[in-house]
């Protein structure tokens, strides 16, 4: 199946020149879009050296750094008008791990959302902090009663959708940059009733650079899940657009 991977970067020269090969190099049917926040290390400019000696490899650049949410709004509306099979969304710093895509890819014949998920098995997450860990295991636990979602890593990154899932996906209401955009997308895929499916990996912290997370990216997510919590009560209904899944109503989520 024809996959884009969006990729989002601010200041990943260096693992972004090491991850794009990698990726390359899996042989899966694989374009890679790079939407770069006019990163001051160069970032950028590595991935168009690339590009001009592979066309698979696409760099979006924007003209600062406008938040995570927004780059992945415009990559993913960027992949869209490529008509793929799958959109693929990963970060640069490697915690994902490129030789789990080619699992996403294969498990995305079956449903239309999945997610490598940090949280399915226990805990998979390696050399993060104590503090860092504990925030993001119980924000996981508080969005997913809030929302109502069954998934058990609604905050994680790494995920790969079927393009009908994503076209589903409101966008233009999309406002928040952190991580709390990670559980937008999701809760409205499950909104929208398509398949979802989890599967487990590994989560190692990056390998260089720094990390983005601040105190307002946790408030955000705090109050969007209320929004969403909020918004569940007031509009009952479920699904506006259609699944090509069978036997998907609200969910269909499983290891």
């Amino acid at each position: 199946m024809k996959t884009i991977v969006v990729i989002p970067t601010y200041n990943e020269r260096t693992n972004i020149s090491q991850l794009i090969p990698e990726l390359l190099g899996l042989g899966e049917d694989l374009s890679i879009l790079v939407v770069d926040d006019n990163s001051p290390d160069g970032t950028s400019e590595v991935v168009r050296a690339m590009g001009a000696t592979d066309q698979r490899v696409l760099l979006l650049q924007r003209e600062g750094k406008l938040g995570l949410g927004s780059a992945y709004v415009a990559g993913f509306r960027k992949a869209l008008q490529m008509e793929p099979d799958l959109i693929l969304q990963m970060d640069a710093d490697f915690s994902h791990k490129p030789s789990t895509v080619p699992r996403l890819i294969r498990e995305a014949g079956a449903v239309d959302l999945v997610i490598g998920s940090r949280y399915l098995n226990g805990v998979n997450v390696v050399n993060w902090p104590l503090q860092r860990l504990l925030l993001s295991f119980f924000a996981n636990i508080y969005a997913r009663r809030i929302t109502g979602v069954p998934v058990k890593d609604l905050t994680g990154g790494f995920k790969c959708f079927r393009k009908e899932a994503l076209a589903c996906v409101p966008l233009d209401r999309i406002r928040s940059d952190g991580y709390a955009f990670q559980i937008e997308t999701t809760y409205w895929c499950h909104r929208n009733g398509f398949a979802i499916r989890e599967i487990p990996i590994v989560f190692e912290d990056r390998h260089s650079g720094t990390s983005k997370m601040t105190k307002d990216i946790v408030r955000e997510a705090f109050w969007l899940v209320l929004r969403l919590g909020i918004y569940n009560i007031s509009h009952p209904r479920w699904g506006r657009c259609a699944s090509p899944r069978k036997d998907t109503t609200r969910a269909n989520i499983t290891g």
